[in-house]
């Protein structure tokens, strides 16, 4: 089976995901730049969001273009991938209403490292089908990002215990790590 319904139906799901997220956001009551303090705790965390999705989004594209075939696996694996994707919406919400307490902002960091994961296990299919030499597998090599994020997510989560800035702030530093261009699949895919 080829990758375009699966790269289709998944662009798809990554954009309702997106609208959901920007219509749960509510106007201020005023018109002073005062009326916007009680609703930038919900932006922040949707711009957050926003660029977790964008980098997902963003990897998926590039990794599903060196994928040349899908099997029932992989196909499955983006299922559970976007299962979690799906959640982001709902501890995006959660998160930023309460202002970035402990449960909602440890619940956040639940979702984005079973996010995570999901995507190795896509990732991992997609490698198992295609074999070790395979391009995919070549431009990935060691993936040092892809190790070290679901340990940060993990310290997140319990940190978010004892200081939800602090988790917070581990969030804000994975997404500007994966926001740093990653020329590994693109440099690859010049050589194909």
């Amino acid at each position: 089976m080829t990758t375009g319904r699966v790269e289709a139906f998944s662009d798809g799901v990554l954009a309702i995901l997106i609208t959901i997220m920007v219509l749960d956001l509510k106007v201020p009551s005023g018109t002073t730049l005062a009326a916007l303090r009680p609703v930038l705790p919900v932006f922040l965390t949707y711009v957050l969001s926003f660029v977790f999705l964008g980098i997902y989004w963003n990897n998926h594209h590039h990794m599903f273009h060196m994928t040349k075939h899908v099997n029932g696996a992989i196909m499955w694996a983006n299922l559970h991938l976007l299962f979690w994707l799906s959640l982001v919406p709902f501890v995006t919400g959660w998160m930023g209403e309460n202002h970035f307490a402990a449960v909602p902002t440890a619940a956040y960091g639940v979702v984005l490292l079973m996010a995570a994961i999901a995507y190795w296990i896509l990732q991992h299919e997609i490698l198992v089908l295609h074999g070790p030499a395979s391009p995919l597998a070549l431009a990935l090599g060691h993936d040092l990002k892809g190790r070290i994020s679901p340990l940060l997510y993990l310290a997140a989560i319990g940190l978010a215990f004892v200081n939800q800035w602090i988790a917070d702030g581990l969030y804000v530093f994975v997404a500007l790590i994966w926001l740093v261009p990653d020329r590994r699949i693109e440099s690859r895919m010049g050589r194909e």
